[in-house]
């Protein structure tokens, strides 16, 4: 049986305006197509991988054997209440039945379907957004599947993904077909990125250098509660960004490390730790308060700021 590959969305540059659009919130999970066909449901990963074993709560069906494919999102909340794509890590490659019934009762996911591609055997495909979307409302969805809200106002949704720490915003024409395996400028995708003040704490060398050039640093934020762990920053730090952060932590070194909090051990092993004095800017996507840092990237360091200027 043909796998069909998801429709994907450009990148946008702003949320577009007008009765011809429509918006939903992006979700920070996995992408997925579920088909159900013969009595038998499959599902399927944006690269057209069987992932089915995976989500043992999802696989069944809330309408039995009835013929459908259809589009969504897998997400799973962390301890805010937030989709965390972090959250599903653990679960998205398991091939081990057993393992994935114990992290389903643990970490249950849900499966947000916002696009209803076949049903009943009837190719949906070249209707537009809004039939299907009618149809897919149709079908009365609920529990573990769920057919996420649209919104008309396309900046206010922008506004308030931003304020609840969410990926962002995706605009889809009211009149968009569905076109598999396609990047089409009819959807359009827009994730919330920031940039804030962090602290370094210590810095991780490239793998496999012998002379220990610096390859991503460890930074903090400044808190009431003291230096707080936010992640690990390597993207963005090329050989001069690299070469120029070596030499301002030089002759910095200690042997434990500075943030107040723990730090992971997989962040941990083979990190050099060092006093935490200097301050660097980082281009991130928003995450809730005290999360951390998601696709983080280094844009520079602020030597206009002191670890206290952060806090104050």
């Amino acid at each position: 049986m043909d796998t069909v590959r998801p429709m994907l969305a450009s990148k946008g540059t702003y949320v577009p305006r007008g009765e011809d659009w429509v918006h939903e919130v992006k979700w920070d999970g996995v992408r997925a197509l579920t088909d159900v066909r013969d009595g038998k449901l499959r599902m399927y990963s944006r690269n057209g991988n069987d992932i089915t074993i995976a989500w043992p709560e999802l696989s069944t069906s809330p309408l039995g054997d009835r013929d459908l494919l259809v589009d969504g999102e897998i997400i799973a909340l962390n301890e805010h209440g937030l989709p965390d794509f972090r959250m599903l890590q653990d679960r998205m490659h398991l091939r081990n039945a057993q393992t994935a019934r114990r992290l389903s009762a643990s970490n249950p996911a849900t499966y947000m379907v916002f696009d209803l591609l076949r049903l009943d055997g009837e190719d949906l495909t070249g209707l537009t957004w809004e039939e299907r979307r009618a149809r897919l409302e149709g079908l009365g969805l609920d529990s573990s599947w769920q057919v996420p809200a649209v919104y008309d106002d396309g900046q206010m949704l922008h506004d308030a993904t931003l304020a609840q720490g969410l990926e962002g915003v995706v605009s889809k024409r009211r009149s968009s077909k569905y076109f598999p395996d396609r990047r089409t400028d009819s959807w359009l995708k827009l994730a919330h990125r920031l940039s804030a003040s962090y602290v370094v704490g210590g810095w991780r060398p490239q793998e496999g250098s012998s002379a220990g050039n610096l390859a991503a640093v460890l930074v903090g934020e400044m808190t009431p509660d003291g230096l707080l762990y936010r992640g690990r920053v390597g993207s963005g730090i090329g050989p001069k960004a690299g070469a120029q952060l070596a030499k301002l932590l030089a002759g910095r070194d200690r042997d434990d490390s500075p943030f107040d909090d723990e730090v992971p051990k997989v962040d941990a092993l083979g990190t050099r730790w060092v006093e935490p004095f200097l301050v660097v800017e980082v281009d991130s996507h928003a995450t809730a308060k005290n999360q951390r840092l998601r696709q983080p990237s280094y844009r520079g360091v602020r030597a206009d700021l002191s670890p206290e200027d952060l806090l104050r």
